[in-house]
């Protein structure tokens, strides 16, 4: 498939798909057998097969064993398993402290 897939939900992808993919506030999970190329950006992504492009998570990028990713990644927390695999620049953004209730009055 090609094209633009964006959305509310969340979304496990297996197989091919060339484009970009926004969920900004949803889960993505790209299945052993997924073959993307796109640019990705959602709220927390997993990837367990292959992707060629750019990640932005605002929550956490995982890097399963079997994951091989060519791109740049801007997440809020990454964890890559033993063999995984990446080629790219990494980015980490810390999440604003949150303020207790006390410090606001």
């Amino acid at each position: 498939m090609k094209g633009e897939i964006s959305g509310t939900e969340e979304l496990y992808i297996d197989g091919n798909f060339e484009g970009t993919i926004r969920l900004p506030d949803n889960r993505l999970t790209l299945g052993p057998n997924a073959n993307v190329k796109a640019d990705l950006d959602a709220g927390d992504v997993v990837i367990y097969g292959k992707l060629d492009g750019n990640v932005r998570a605002a929550g956490r990028l995982e890097l399963r064993d079997s994951a091989v990713l060519r791109g740049d990644i801007h997440a809020g927390r990454l964890s890559i398993e033993e063999n995984a695999s990446m080629k790219g620049k990494v980015e980490l953004t810390s999440a604003p402290p949150a303020t207790s209730p006390a410090a606001s009055a």
